[in-house]
């Protein structure tokens, strides 16, 4: 099979299927990216331009769309150099929504297209009205409607796509739920395992971060800091413990931006906007910044409870690996996370504003860790029963196959 990646970060979600498809000799892999960096035997990688910007006179309602579709064109000259290089893919496999994706079909009108369809911009959508102290006005509706454009195009002329959940693919609009297939991208739950010793001394010297002696380790896990991530709450959260958990260590995992969402009102970070407002004892609270995938596994398999809080939002991949590593985990009652996690049998679901009862049930798991093996051991199952990499993807490698 010859086939043809695409997505603006590289691996991202196809790492696990471009690595499979990469070492076998029966596939043809290449895959074109925005990233230089990383690569991945067996995998001829191809580079559009990511640093594209907007001419100043484009409507402000119209940016997305118009670096949507330069994006596009410059991956469009990216399929003619391969054309003029003998390869023809049988599939496109692409993230849609930044725009590679848009003219594939036309520089390869024979292939099949398979869309990842990660979200879907629905202005009446919960996620916009979960936080009512920030409703969605007049311009982020139309906004909201029109960076839907590049997505849209490709709901059209993919062949099919998939989302990697339920709650995801149920944003997207009826009239195409039935071109849509629910496919989660996979956990290596061999990698993602817990520590066979009980809970892991934490200890990472490239950030000079020794906590193998702290009794107990709340750990907290998102790209960015910011609210649809509940990263001030979790901050309050971690206030109200300070005071009552003289031992306990918070561990903050993710970059100091927003990844998503709007940024801080006033102009200044969500952590600083936390340091400023809130007594915190900076002795146990560590910002270790984005990890690599070793000292990440040590983390989670470290924490004696990890806190997930999210808007009604995409899931997040940490969610599952926690999950996969045993990890008690105390997350938010919202859609994405119910699909998921069921209150008091793999995990404990709160009410995502409430910091008081986050607090209260990571309490209630730092003082009875014997109480929760159970649902470690229920959550670890999970994710074997219904994510794990060793069985979803053949799932994917028989859905591809059956568009040949």
């Amino acid at each position: 099979m010859r086939i043809l990646f695409l997505h603006k970060n590289f691996p991202a979600q196809f790492l696990h299927l471009a690595k499979f498809m990469g070492e076998s000799l029966d596939h043809t892999v290449v895959f074109a990216t925005g990233r230089s960096e990383e690569e991945i035997e067996g995998v001829n990688k191809h580079i559009f331009r990511d640093n594209i910007e907007p001419i100043p006179e484009t409507h402000l309602l119209t940016q997305g769309t118009e670096v949507a579709v330069k994006t596009g064109q410059d991956a469009y000259r990216i399929a003619l150099h391969l054309k003029e290089q003998n390869f023809v893919p049988d599939i496109i496999y692409g993230h849609s929504g930044w725009g590679p994706t848009l003219f594939m079909k036309d520089a390869f009108p024979h292939a099949k297209f398979l869309a990842y369809f990660e979200w879907f911009y629905r202005a009446d959508s919960p996620l916009y009205k979960f936080d009512s102290s920030t409703p969605l006005r007049a311009g982020g509706i139309k906004h909201t409607r029109v960076r839907n454009t590049p997505i849209l195009t490709d709901l059209y002329s993919c062949d099919a796509g998939f989302s990697p959940t339920e709650w995801q693919r149920y944003q997207f609009p009826n009239e195409y739920h039935d071109k849509i297939k629910v496919l989660h991208d996979g956990v290596d739950s061999g990698f993602f395992s817990p520590w066979p010793y009980g809970r892991r001394p934490l200890v990472l010297p490239r950030i000079e971060l020794d906590l193998s002696q702290a009794k107990e380790i709340v750990t907290y896990i998102a790209r960015g800091m910011e609210p649809i991530r509940g990263f001030p709450q979790f901050m309050k959260t971690v206030a109200i413990l300070q005071k009552r958990r003289p031992d306990c260590h918070f561990v903050v995992c993710g970059n100091d931006r927003v990844a998503y969402g709007e940024p801080h009102p006033r102009g200044i970070s969500y952590k600083q906007a936390a340091l400023e407002e809130l007594d915190l004892d900076l002795s146990r609270l560590h910002f270790t910044g984005l990890l690599p995938y070793d000292e990440y596994l040590q983390v989670l398999q470290a924490s004696s409870a990890h806190v997930y809080l999210t808007w009604p939002f995409v899931l997040s991949w940490s969610t599952i690996e926690a999950m996969s590593c045993g990890c008690p985990l105390i997350a938010s009652d919202t859609e994405p996370v119910r699909e998921l996690i069921t209150d008091g049998e793999n995990g404990w679901l709160v009410e995502f504003f409430d910091t008081e009862a986050i607090a209260a049930k990571v309490e209630e798991v730092l003082d009875d860790p014997e109480k929760s093996r159970k649902l470690r051991t229920a959550a670890r199952q999970t994710v074997l029963d219904k994510y794990d990499l060793a069985k979803v993807l053949p799932q994917h490698l028989a859905w591809i196959e059956s568009f040949l």
